[in-house]
């Protein structure tokens, strides 16, 4: 699936609640969260269940939404859009009972008819300020290569225009910017007048967010990179050691204190993306097929309270 007709089933839904994923989260860690989804309700494990057999279509759309960095940046592009025509999702409009609203919305002004009627009685009475079509919000997937290395990158987005009818329309448009070697995850770059036109002042900004996916179980909290650590229920609770091996590729062996908790957290300076800390949270791993001997150590487990 995918594509617009999936844009259009997930915009009144949030994929990234639907898979129980932040926004921030990469590549591996929303494919781990999808194959647990579909594991849960798939029919197989649910027989004559509509309501999993619903749950399940929803996941795979959802994942089929943001499942790449591609999809999550068309999916947010999408959401902005909507979000700017009021919800409609149309490609162009010249007229209905919500243009002056919308109008208002995206260029800050009266919007037409009997609302520009009112902008010039104002003009009238203060001096002119020039007006600016609306910023436009873009996000750049990259690799950790890419970033240390910088370079020339193409982007695309929806950008609203003046047609020959002399409407408003979202097109599709490319651009290309020189990231500098060693760009920090989260850096923001305006590309002045590339943003939505006005139809009576200068285009608004496109403003560029650079994200690095890491991939692997990492993602990104705020500017702290974080790596998940799988951990074994018995060791959390008893204490012990796990390897872990770092973005750098070094493998060190990580202390894990008696009755930890899953989420919890441990810093590793230096060990991040150009020089900055690394966080260590632990994690449950995902049991595939149990064996009849872990099947049994777990009842007597139930059996003992725990």
């Amino acid at each position: 699936m995918g594509g617009a007709a999936n844009l259009a089933r997930m915009a009144q839904k949030d994929p990234y609640s639907l898979l129980g994923v932040s926004k921030n989260a990469g590549d591996a860690e929303i494919k781990r969260a999808f194959r647990k989804k579909a594991r849960q309700y798939h029919p197989d494990r649910n027989p004559d269940d509509p309501q999993a057999e619903a749950r399940f279509k929803e996941v795979q759309e959802a994942y089929d939404t943001i499942g790449t960095a591609k999809e999550r940046n068309e999916f947010e592009q999408q959401q902005r859009m909507s979000s700017m025509y009021g919800g409609g999702g149309r490609s162009s409009f010249g007229g209905g009972g919500g243009m002056d609203d919308m109008l208002k919305q995206m260029f800050g002004g009266g919007g037409m008819g009997g609302g520009r009627q009112r902008q010039q009685r104002q003009q009238r009475q203060q001096p002119r300020r020039q007006q600016k079509g609306a910023d436009i919000k873009v996000s750049l997937d990259m690799t950790v290569e890419q970033a240390e290395q910088g370079g020339r990158f193409p982007f695309t987005f929806k950008r609203l225009k003046p047609n020959q009818a002399g409407t408003m329309e979202a097109t599709s448009v490319t651009l290309s910017t020189t990231i500098k070697p060693g760009v920090k995850h989260g850096t923001v770059n305006r590309l002045r007048a590339q943003g939505h036109d006005h139809p009576e002042g200068e285009p608004g900004d496109v403003l560029l967010t650079v994200r690095i996916q890491f991939g692997d179980g990492r993602y990104w909290d705020q500017a702290t990179l974080v790596q998940e650590v799988l951990t074994p229920y018995t060791t959390l609770m008893l204490g012990g050691k796990v390897k872990v091996k770092l973005p750098s590729g070094k493998s060190i062996m990580l202390a894990v204190a008696p009755e930890s908790h899953v989420g919890d957290r441990r810093k590793v300076p230096g060990a991040g993306y150009d020089g900055g800390d690394l966080e260590l949270e632990f994690v449950l791993p995902e049991a595939e097929d149990l064996s009849k001997a872990q099947i049994k150590a777990l009842k007597a487990l139930r059996d003992k309270g725990l």
